[in-house]
């Protein structure tokens, strides 16, 4: 009796299967420990006929260039799984070393026909990411989200400077970090990350132009949906966003999404003002990646909306 009513409760505390993609809080509980150990071609199953694979997609970049938005937005069809965090697998070392088995555990659970995304804006301009990833899946999918180079620098020095308030720590003003004796400071790294064809010729090096789709980051803002049904044919996915799935937010100033009834926004760190700049600087940054800017069109062959 004692061993019929030990199992009765074992059985009890066992948890229902996991769904293949992400729920709200209060959903559904932490997924199943996995039936096996990765496979050989790089996935991990469960009971419920969900699988955890390696992405089929990678969201590379840029850091402040929308990738947030765009993994979000692209999670609304129902023929993707998006990883809910920035996994830095290729980029950080002490993530890297612990191979594709790790990276692989990282990933969300998804049905067979489901395609798995990932994004790590840090993967574009870090220069071991490319081969590293090539040598993982040369036919993977690669998505680069780009702004405008100077809107870019601006949100990126609005990201630290807000991280920096939070903490209680000091901050430098944006002129000191954008000018040093009176010309453009090349030392700020935010530049750097901003020089867009620099970081594209390493990519084209192990993956052809054909194999990144990239995405206009400030049309994204203005007008998601023509830049989501462009990804939708680069991904050669069935249509299914659509206008209904937008709606702007007069409070935020920009678009919310709406997925089966459920409205949802991004987080209140994006968005945010960028901090006022002395008109002449701004002209010394515009005067800066105007030759970078000119590089970077006639490496993808391809124009852009900067000024």
């Amino acid at each position: 009796m004692a061993a019929l009513l030990l199992g009765l409760l074992l059985f009890a505390m066992q948890s229902p299967p996991i769904p293949s993609r992400p729920v709200a809080d209060g959903d559904g509980g932490p997924p199943l420990p996995p039936t096996s150990s990765p496979a050989d071609n790089g996935t991990t199953s469960h009971p419920n006929g969900t699988l955890q694979q390696l992405p089929h997609i990678l969201i590379v970049g840029v850091r402040k260039g929308g990738t947030r938005a765009l993994i979000e937005m692209l999670s609304l069809h129902s023929s993707v799984a998006a990883a809910q965090n920035e996994v830095h697998f290729f980029d950080w070392e002490s993530h890297f070393q612990r191979g594709l088995p790790w990276y692989l555990s990282q990933m969300p659970y998804a049905f067979p026909d489901q395609l798995t995304v990932e994004k790590t804006p840090a993967y574009f301009t870090s220069s071991k990411v490319p081969k590293r990833i090539h040598q993982m899946n040369p036919d993977i999918k690669l998505l680069l989200i780009l702004r405008d180079p100077t809107e870019r620098v601006l949100s990126d020095y609005t990201q630290v400077f807000y991280n920096r308030l939070q903490k209680h720590k000091r901050y430098q003003p944006i002129e000191s970090v954008l000018v040093k004796d009176g010309e453009i400071n090349l030392g700020y790294k935010a530049l750097n990350r901003s020089l867009y064809y620099v970081h594209m010729q390493n990519w084209l090096q192990y993956f052809p132009l054909e194999s990144i789709h990239i995405v206009d980051g400030d049309e994204l803002i203005r007008d998601p949906l023509p830049e989501m049904k462009k990804v939708e044919r680069f991904l050669k996915l069935e249509p299914q966003i659509n206008a209904s799935n937008f709606y702007f937010n007069k409070t935020k100033g920009f678009y919310c999404l709406r997925d089966h009834g459920r409205e949802r926004c991004l987080h209140d760190s994006k968005g945010r003002a960028h901090p006022h700049v002395a008109p002449a600087i701004l002209q010394k940054l515009y005067q800066f990646f105007h030759e970078p800017n000119k590089k970077f069109f006639e490496l993808v062959g391809r124009t852009f909306n900067w000024k």
